[in-house]
């Protein structure tokens, strides 16, 4: 069995290991969930009065504003799972588990891997959630076959990058508190962004704000997916926004761990 053999049954291990950790504590990930299924049902309470601002949509309609915010939740609920992975990373680094890891012969990039793959599933479930929820409100979508593959493929990308960043963040967490922090600034980077309104409805400086933050083409891209309707430019905006957030990641994330489990 060669090193890349055993990397990957290590990495199983750890995803394993960090499956149990989400079945023994399923209060987490509904927390996590529930979030962004908060932020979504508000679409009933302010969903009339906001959906009318839109460009083009008719006074107290309600689906136009679901369609248009429901990218900014998807978003929302890929941020709100990577506070629990900053937070897993955190523990296991000021928790001692690193130091029995060290005496046992298992792959290093292992431990990572476990993090990063249970995150990933934990995320599939958030968004799931999300669409479910979207449907029954009343979401409705012109994609075709093509471009739900491409949105799905998008958010799985968003995902990947967003963990290793985070993964990275947790790693350089003093302790699991500051690790629950950092994180939150994802959570609300929708606000300031097209998330919740046009980027061009918004004051000149903080419009410049939006209109060149990560998460705005991330999310104009999604919602061009959803409505049938994809923009070229926002697609590769946001590859290339992700590419740049899941590389800077990893490479931060290999440093501190190789850093910090050696002290």
């Amino acid at each position: 069995m060669n090193s890349a053999m055993y990397a990957a049954r290590d990495s199983t291990t750890m995803l394993r290991r960090n499956l149990k950790h989400m079945a023994r504590y399923p209060s987490q990930t509904l927390m996590l969930i529930g979030l962004p299924l908060l932020f979504l049902l508000f679409v009933y309470v302010f969903g009339g009065t906001m959906g009318a601002g839109l460009p083009g949509a008719p006074a107290g309609d309600r689906s136009d504003h679901l369609t248009f915010i429901t990218p900014g939740i998807l978003v929302m609920a890929v941020a709100s799972v990577s506070i629990s992975t900053a937070v897993s990373v955190a523990t296991d680094m000021t928790g001692g588990i690193i130091d029995r890891f060290r005496t046992m012969a298992i792959a290093k990039v292992s431990v990572l891997t476990g993090h990063v793959c249970g995150a990933m599933i934990q995320t599939a479930l958030a968004l799931a959630a999300v669409f479910g929820a979207a449907f029954l409100l009343g979401l409705e979508t012109a994609a075709s076959a093509m471009q739900w593959l491409g949105l799905v493929g998008l958010l799985a990308l968003l995902s990947f990058a967003m963990t290793w960043f985070t993964v990275a963040l947790g790693l350089a967490s003093p302790n699991p508190e500051t690790a629950s922090n950092w994180p939150m600034i994802f959570i609300l980077l929708p606000f300031v962004g097209s998330g919740f309104v046009p980027a061009e409805s918004m004051p000149t400086g903080l419009r410049w704000f939006a209109e060149y933050q990560p998460f705005t083409p991330i999310m104009n891209a999604c919602r061009g997916l959803l409505a049938g309707s994809t923009n070229g430019s926002d697609v590769l905006w946001a590859i290339s926004w992700c590419v740049v957030i899941g590389m800077a990641g990893y490479l931060w994330s290999r440093r501190f761990y190789r850093t910090r489990a050696a002290n």
